[in-house]
């Protein structure tokens, strides 16, 4: 797997201070996607043992509240492979930290059985907390949303499910989904 860039410190991609990690790949292919660069698999630098204690080692802060992983396409079959790696250390190291994802892919028909769906998935949403799912569809783009680009995608509180609660929580009080 290939990633684009890291940030440290970012506060855009998910509530509180976050780690973010834009992976490279994506067959989705998004009319008016903010970085298209990433739809290639090899663009940007090999993804590491060295990258992944790099990120472990940048969550150590308490003031750091998770770790976000967007792209590219981190739900594409190949990088969950490589994230999944990545996931298991984090979840080891810093059980109390949040872990979101973004994807163009849809939760139910696609990572749950369908396309995207591979021998890692199931292990890798058990990890996630808030999964934000649905491709980028320009007409439906909206400046308002809080951590979505258009009104198609949906934040899904997928820890809230593994605890019998409601999965899907569009708008509100994100201070309750710890």
């Amino acid at each position: 797997m290939y990633y684009s860039k890291i940030k440290y410190n970012d506060i855009a991609n998910g509530t509180g201070v976050r780690t973010v990690l834009f992976v490279s790949g994506c067959t989705h292919e998004c009319e008016g996607c903010f970085q298209p660069e990433t739809w290639n698999f090899r663009y940007g630098s090999p993804f590491t043992d060295v990258t992944i204690r790099e990120i472990t080692d940048s969550l150590e802060p308490s003031h750091i509240a998770g770790l976000t992983l967007l792209g590219g396409e981190p739900m594409e079959p190949d990088n969950q492979r490589a994230l999944i790696v990545l996931l298991r250390k984090v979840k080891e190291k810093y059980p109390q930290k949040d872990i979101w994802c973004y994807t163009g892919y849809t939760y139910e028909t696609d990572l749950l059985t369908g396309r995207a769906h591979c021998e890692v998935t199931d292990e890798m949403l058990s990890y996630i907390d808030i999964l934000v799912d649905g491709e980028f569809i320009e007409e439906k783009k909206d400046i308002t949303l809080e951590f979505r680009g258009s009104s198609n995608q949906r934040i899904l509180h997928l820890k809230r499910e593994r605890e019998g609660g409601l999965i899907e929580h569009i708008k509100g009080a994100y201070d309750e989904w710890k």
